[in-house]
């Protein structure tokens, strides 16, 4: 009764993204084909990429490669997007976090742009196209090319991206956005920290590992493309009174 009673408290898109990215998450693990099929179909690949779709500018927000990182995902999803939700309703909260994880894929597309001319100035044409011809279809078999460089280029345009992270970073940006001066408990810091400078810390530390160029599998830049967005849509939604000039600090 109480556990059906707390989860009825949950509002209903919060609740919704919580139990389909779970759902997702649980069938895939359960299935490697199915995975795999998802993974092709669904997760978000560079445009030039054969397995690029419209669509996965979307569905891959609903994918997860792991379970920490779905568990990390919707832990801040569950401890800041209730909030959240409330305060905008719930129509606005699930524009503002579809649009965040839209708006951060593009920019790390936009990102592997830069990355994938970078790497193609440095090889031939003729090898350019063998790549982008081939690319996909190695990539598929589990292998790669021995030339780091072809294999480099070859992963920016051929390797999916899954995660709400962006999506994530965008709920966490309007937590710090609207709720200011708020204390935020942190396992490992025994003391609270306010909102906004939690989330500008956040900030500061993709930001670090995004032009560090680290290798480290994550999308940084669409992390800090999510937080990006998520600040200028709330500050044109400020402008326009959208929460009636009721701001919570």
């Amino acid at each position: 009764m109480f556990r059906n009673s707390y989860f009825s408290n949950i509002p209903p898109v919060v609740k919704n993204l919580l139990i389909l990215n779970t759902l997702i998450y649980l069938l895939m693990a359960l299935s490697p084909a199915l995975d795999r099929t998802m993974d092709k179909y669904f997760a978000l690949y560079y445009f030039s990429s054969p397995g690029f779709e419209f669509y996965q500018l979307f569905t891959y927000m609903f994918l997860h490669g792991s379970f920490m990182h779905l568990f990390f995902n919707m832990f801040a999803l569950f401890m800041f997007g209730r909030t959240i939700e409330m305060t905008m309703g719930s129509s606005r909260f699930l524009f503002y976090y579809i649009s965040c994880g839209i708006c951060a894929a593009l920019v790390q597309m936009g990102v592997f742009a830069l990355y994938i001319h970078n790497i193609e100035s440095l090889l031939p044409p003729d090898v350019v196209r063998q790549v982008l011809d081939e690319g996909w279809s190695v990539i598929q078999r589990g292998y790669n090319y021995s030339d780091p460089d072809c294999a480099q280029l070859n992963a920016f345009v051929n390797t999916p991206m899954v995660g709400a992270s962006g999506a994530i970073y965008g709920v966490l940006l309007a937590f710090g956005f609207l709720f200011p001066n708020i204390p935020v408990y942190l396992f490992f810091i025994p003391v609270p920290i306010k909102s906004k400078w939690l989330i500008i810390g956040y900030f500061v530390i993709e930001l670090l590992y995004g032009i560090s160029g680290s290798a480290d599998g994550v999308a940084h830049f669409a992390h800090l493309g999510g937080m990006i967005f998520g600040f200028l849509m709330l500050l044109y939604w400020k402008k326009k009174g959208v929460f009636n000039n009721h701001w919570f600090f």
